[in-house]
């Protein structure tokens, strides 16, 4: 066999390499070498930065509108339910995202008219319309983000108070909103809880006395949870709700 296969080589070299000689093969230089100029330098850091917020963009994005405060809900009423991987986590980050276009739609229309397609039109410079697309989102951060928390980064910082809403910077927005939207979230998540542990409960309370204590409650009380969610609509309750509480 391996007889063989050294044949079959020895007779595809000499088929390929009289043509390989015909053709001419580009080559590729791959070669690192000091920057020259002070310029060369920046050039590169700045290649570099672009490509790292390329990389970050869609988490900052995500983390700057309403999608964190969703995800973490829909995640505790999976949770409630008891239905395991039901619905589906690609499922739930669908929706939040769904969701989260059509409640930051007017902040998005308001960032493109005033900052994106005026640079495009070539008006301003990147750096006035950069400003202007974030205020829009920093006017939505700041409604949503509790005033202890901003103050909680600012000391961090040991930076005085903003007098104003300008004056208060993304890097300290940011981590404050987060959090914000953390704390409201697990409160929806608490009350989405509640209904569902009262239900659990009387199953588990029906099985002891009934003298079935082999039996898992959970497998008892998902139907009715599931059965109680539909009747109710909780779907659109849940939903309505959600969207209504972002100011």
């Amino acid at each position: 066999m391996n007889f063989a296969r050294r044949h079959i080589i020895l007779f595809a070299l000499t088929l390929f390499v009289p043509l390989m000689g015909a053709v001419e093969i580009p080559t590729v230089n791959l070669s690192f070498s000091a920057p020259t100029e002070p310029q060369q330098l920046v050039n590169t850091l700045n290649i570099v930065i672009l490509l790292t917020l390329l990389v970050l963009a869609p988490s900052l994005v995500l983390v700057m509108t309403s999608f964190l405060r969703l995800i973490v809900v829909f995640a505790f009423l999976r949770q409630a339910l008891g239905t395991q991987q039901t619905p589906p986590t690609q499922l739930l980050v669908s929706l939040a995202l769904v969701l989260t276009l059509f409640i930051m739609e007017p902040m998005g229309k308001e960032a493109y008219d005033k900052g994106i397609k005026p640079y495009l039109d070539r008006k301003i410079g990147y750096e006035v319309a950069f400003d202007r697309s974030m205020e829009p989102f920093k006017r939505f951060m700041l409604r949503n983000t509790r005033e202890s928390d901003l103050a909680l980064f600012y000391r961090i910082r040991h930076l005085p108070n903003p007098k104003t809403e300008a004056d208060v910077t993304l890097p300290i927005l940011l981590p404050a909103f987060m959090i914000s939207e953390l704390k409201t979230a697990f409160e929806i998540g608490f009350l989405i809880f509640l209904p569902f542990l009262v239900i659990d409960m009387v199953v588990s309370s029906v099985l002891m006395s009934m003298g079935m204590m082999m039996l898992p409650p959970v497998m008892i009380s998902l139907p009715f949870k599931i059965l109680i969610f539909v009747l109710v609509d909780g779907w659109h309750l849940l939903v309505g709700n959600l969207v209504e509480s972002f100011k």
